[in-house]
């Protein structure tokens, strides 16, 4: 296994295991180790099907987990999960797959420590044979164990595989989750400033999944609504050709796309601030959102050097931010270029 120079939950440097900072809020301060005692291999077939395996079909493998003496376990039979563990999956149409472990880790970072996105707390942790996998705290349970009400959007619309067809997750636009967002939330502009913000962000670091199901509501203590902290995360374009918007329908209706949008396909911060507009955030949440993510960034470059991905895949994210923050920036000078 490679020589490990930075926190694998915060990539802080100067570590050669999960941090302080990271064991506070991935493992309530307790000391855990990031290597697990036992690989993928070791795992039968049976165990990870009847025990383990978080089953949502057409997604990713994922195992539940728990830590037990300082180390990360598969979850026991008739024990509940606290943790998610996302290994290298097992996709042959996807591109440099043993690096999306890392990808999902360094955007998530990106979006909680640059731009203050609340995230579902995450690391990686390491097989015996050193391969890596995502871990994520579920955010579904109470500190006393109870589970939380929770939807995604997908249910929240009430829309299945059998009533719209097998791409069901990807219908719709993001105005149709604004619109959702906004009937089931008491104080929905503080909520759909949030929103704003995340599809912001997903466009920017190039996570074309970011379908209906990747953002949920959950119950507060008092009965209302919030949205979940976000998950999934990831820049797609270095495993897969995708477009610039997950659902079908997109972020504005084509009749509201700038002369930029119109011209090259792709939409400029012109375009955000329309969507901004329309679904609801206040006027001057939108300007210092879209200034925010305007500016060139160094501490994701920063976050994108210390990430475990390889170096090639380190190279391709940080072209990907460039290209993608260029078409955001892009004026009425850029409107011929694509």
């Amino acid at each position: 296994m490679k020589k490990i120079e930075v926190c694998p939950g915060t990539l802080a440097t100067g570590f050669d295991t999960y941090s302080p900072q990271c064991l506070r809020r991935l493992f309530d301060g307790k000391k855990v180790c990031h290597i697990m005692d036992f690989s993928l291999d070791d795992v039968t077939a049976d165990i990870i099907a009847s025990l383990n395996r978080i089953s949502i079909s057409g997604v990713q493998e994922k195992l539940s987990a728990v830590v037990n003496k300082g180390k990360i376990i598969l979850t026991p039979e008739g024990k509940s999960g606290r943790y998610i563990i996302k290994p290298i999956p097992d996709y042959k149409h996807l591109r440099y797959i043993d690096n999306i472990p890392a990808n999902e880790h360094l955007t998530m970072q990106i979006a909680n420590q640059v731009y203050k996105i609340n995230t579902a707390t995450n690391a990686l942790a390491f097989f015996a044979d050193g391969r890596p996998a995502y871990i994520t705290k579920r955010f579904d349970y109470r500190d006393d164990g109870s589970k939380i009400k929770q939807d995604d959007f997908a249910s929240i619309a009430g829309k299945t595989e059998k009533n719209n067809g097998k791409d069901f997750k990807y219908s719709g636009s993001y105005e149709d989750i604004a619109k959702l967002l906004r009937q089931n939330v008491s104080a929905w502009q503080v909520e759909m400033t949030k929103f704003f913000t995340l599809v912001v962000f997903n466009y920017l670091f190039s996570n074309g999944d970011a379908h209906l199901k990747n953002f949920s509501l959950q119950e507060t203590i008092d009965g209302d609504y919030t949205l979940t902290p976000a998950y999934d995360l990831m820049n797609t374009s270095i495993h897969i050709d995708d477009s610039d918007f997950a659902l079908q329908k997109g972020l504005i209706p084509k009749e509201e796309y700038s002369e930029i949008y119109n011209n090259t396909s792709h939409p400029c911060k012109e375009d955000f601030i329309t969507f901004g507009n329309r679904i609801g955030v206040i006027p001057k949440k939108v300007d210092t959102i879209i200034e925010m993510f305007s500016k060139e960034n160094t501490f994701v470059y920063e976050l994108i050097e210390r990430s475990f991905l390889d170096a090639r895949c380190k190279r391709m994210y940080l072209r990907s931010y460039q290209e993608r923050l260029q078409r955001f920036n892009r004026g009425s000078f850029f409107s011929n270029f694509n």
